[in-house]
């Protein structure tokens, strides 16, 4: 199976010898040709590799990332190309935002009757992490790759990505049981700020990678969706705890 990548960090024809030599060292991986002019690189594989190893087969200074795929639209204006990308976004983005309405309308119906603000975001971000972490369960072997992608604590501490999924777990649980709830609500702060610095810095790369917030069974794109959906925990977390 063949699969193009963007190569960045390429300046001469001894970095394209050099990310060749690279990437061919890896198992698995049968043959590499690099473009220099349109930093690409097309690598043939026995076996999928993820990108996280192929990463750390390159030197520092080189990064690798899947190559966004733009689909031809059949105008030459320009406005229809930016509509067509957008459409694209929402239609990949449109697992995450039935997920997010379904747990907020979730959270809305158990309190409507006795409304308490309080009561409604602790049962969301319970909801939140024991929906998101049910998803990262699917495939608990495949998610580490992608998550070290982007996060910063992940990448220093591998066991990190591997036990992230049981960590939402548990976070969704204490919320939801209410117990030890500012423990919790420290954690999800520093948990999430962690991440989102990740992918804030992803989205300033504009690397196109893809985001492990669901897992690797949903094949979600890394857009400002995520960070915003960071950033609402992130605002309940720390509201709460102030309050």
């Amino acid at each position: 199976m063949k699969h193009i990548y963007k190569i960045d960090g390429m300046t001469c024809g001894s970095c394209k010898a050099n990310v060749e030599k690279s990437l061919g060292s890896l198992d698995n991986v049968t043959d590499v040709k690099v473009n220099l002019e349109n930093k690409e690189a097309e690598i043939t594989m026995s076996k999928h590799i993820g990108l996280f190893k192929l990463q750390n087969a390159l030197q520092e200074k080189y990064t690798i990332s899947e190559k966004p795929v733009v689909k031809k639209v059949a105008t030459n204006a320009f406005s229809d190309f930016e509509m067509a990308q957008e459409k694209s976004k929402f239609k990949q983005l449109k697992p995450l935002f039935l997920i997010l309405l379904y747990i907020t309308v979730a959270s809305i119906l158990l309190h409507y009757k006795d409304w308490s603000w309080r009561e409604f975001m602790l049962d969301f971000m319970g909801l939140f992490f024991i929906v998101f972490s049910f998803f990262k369960m699917l495939d608990l072997k495949g998610f580490p790759d992608s998550f070290r992608m982007y996060d910063p604590l992940a990448k220093r501490v591998p066991v990190y990505a591997k036990i992230y999924p049981f960590i939402e777990t548990i976070l969704g649980l204490l919320f939801l049981i209410r117990f030890e709830i500012n423990i919790a609500l420290i954690i999800t702060i520093i948990v999430l700020g962690i991440t989102t610095v990740g992918v804030t810095k992803a989205l300033l790369d504009k690397k196109a990678i893809r985001c492990a917030c669901l897992g690797t069974a949903l094949k979600l794109p890394m857009t400002e969706a995520t960070f915003i959906e960071n950033t609402i925990m992130l605002v309940m977390a720390i509201a709460m705890l102030i309050n």
